[in-house]
């Protein structure tokens, strides 16, 4: 399964843009930090790697709704 690079701006909606698509783990983890480097995001946006079959699966996975994890003390 590849792994796959996106941009992935909030504001004024949720847009996602692969960038690029890799084999290796090594090399698309090298090839995000590089990007996340490069450009300022600020609030708006943010580089994420995802592992997935394929586009149409990361990018279900990068829109799904996920619960945040427990903080200590949340009884």
């Amino acid at each position: 399964m590849p792994y796959y690079i996106y941009r992935i701006t909030e504001r004024p909606i949720r847009i996602l843009e692969k960038l690029e698509q890799h084999e290796v783990y090594k090399e698309a983890s090298a090839r995000a930090k590089e990007l996340r480097k490069e450009e300022v995001w600020g609030e708006n946006g943010s580089i994420k790697m995802i592992h997935a079959e394929n586009e149409l699966q990361a990018e279900d996975l990068l829109n799904e709704v996920r619960e945040p994890a427990p903080q200590l003390g949340d009884d």
